[in-house]
């Protein structure tokens, strides 16, 4: 299928769809399943997307990134996703981190990670998820505390990505109020050789480039200037790289869809197995349509997400945010499902490559936030209806 193209994106937007997906296809699926067989990482890519200036696109210029915001970083990766060569770390490193350390960090820390992550020769991971915490940020038990000038480091934290990649991990901790005694969330930049700061793979069906890891932090001590931001500012700080999150996560899902989609309206143009290609037939016609329109649909809404982040509305963006991560996840879901039966037997062969994403489609339901809470923020949120959690 072509690259995207929408009425709503300017011309140096769409040029760069254009770029990226040109990129994107000198890699493809091949390159990605050969990444992943052989148990490496995507250097390659991620060096020439770097080295292109699409990792950092949504950075300062200031700071060697490209200036702009998560419009143009999600179009990076939905592209890429679209040629079947995602770079999941990108939701991590440059959407998350590099987020919020330019928004919130401090002039040093944006002189010492910013041109990294915008030129790719730094990258950080992100954790907040516990094991029994889930999505319940007030439950977080990773706690934080004063000695001296430096801060100690407590707790454990599950589905991490690309730790063994990443030079350092934004740790979500929480510490106490002096004045209440209650919990605030911060968040803190963890090296990956901390001392106490323990790492173990976690064994996953999922088969992608990046793993996942349990931490352990076992009195992790830091200096005091591993902190992000206000101490007193945490969980704005905190919202500030979930919602770019969510946005990246529905630009993962869609070009994930797109490329599933484009493998199946392929093959049904030329299978032929009675008098006309599949294809003709609206059995297997209507249900492609149908993705396509969700797809399509659910980049409307990212769109509007990454619009009002890029313009500082962090309440309307919230919303957007979620309902974009939502629509994206069913719509990535729904897409490949019908990619697959669209190929029939070759649909979970690997020639095609569209078996694995049976399995990974359902990361774009899953993480970082499950449909369910969604659908939950949504009916409390935009709808006003009693909090039932």
């Amino acid at each position: 299928m072509s690259t995207a193209r929408t009425a709503l994106e300017t011309e140096e937007h769409q040029a760069l769809r254009a770029a990226v997906a040109a990129l994107g296809k000198r890699y493809g699926r091949d390159y990605m399943t050969t990444v992943i067989r052989e148990g490496k990482h995507t250097d390659e890519l991620w060096a020439e997307a770097a080295k292109l200036g699409y990792l950092g696109v949504n950075l300062p210029e200031e700071y060697g990134g490209g200036g702009g915001g998560m419009a143009e970083l999600s179009i990076v990766l939905e592209e890429l996703g679209a040629a079947g060569s995602p770079l999941l770390m990108m939701i991590v490193s440059p959407a998350i981190c590099g987020t919020v350390i330019a928004r919130f960090g401090t002039e040093e820390q944006k002189r010492a990670w910013l041109p990294g992550l915008a030129d790719g020769s730094l990258t950080m991971a992100f954790g907040i998820t516990e094991p029994d915490a889930g999505s319940n940020s007030h439950r977080i038990t990773t706690t934080a505390r004063r000695d001296g000038d430096d801060w100690v480091l407590t707790g454990r934290k599950v589905f991490v990505s690309g730790v063994d990649i990443a030079d350092a991990t934004l740790i979500v901790g929480r510490t106490e109020d002096a004045r209440s005694g209650k919990l605030k969330p911060c968040l803190f930049i963890v090296p990956r050789e901390a001392p106490g700061f323990g790492r173990n793979q976690i064994d996953m069906e999922l088969h992608a480039p990046e793993k996942q890891f349990e931490l352990v932090l076992d009195d992790v001590r830091l200096p005091a200037d591993a902190l992000v931001g206000d101490e007193d500012a945490g969980l704005l700080q905190l919202f500030a790289g979930l919602n770019p999150e969510r946005i990246m996560t529905a630009a993962f899902g869609i070009g994930m869809g797109r490329f599933a989609l484009g493998r199946a309206v392929e093959y049904a143009r030329t299978r032929q197995v009675w008098k006309d290609p599949i294809g003709a037939h609206q059995a297997i016609a209507h249900p492609l349509a149908t993705a396509h329109i969700d797809l399509e649909l659910s980049r409307l809404m990212m769109q509007k997400a990454a619009r009002l982040y890029d313009e500082g509305d962090d309440i309307g963006a919230g919303e957007a945010a979620n309902m974009a991560k939502y629509a994206a996840g069913e719509a990535c879901v729904k897409a490949v499902d019908q990619a697959v039966h669209t190929l029939g037997g070759n649909g979970l062969t690997r020639e095609y490559g569209l078996a694995s994403l049976i399995t990974a489609s359902r990361v774009a339901r899953i993480a970082p936030v499950s449909r369910e809470m969604i659908l939950n923020y949504v009916s409390h949120q935009s709808l006003g209806l009693p909090k039932s959690y």
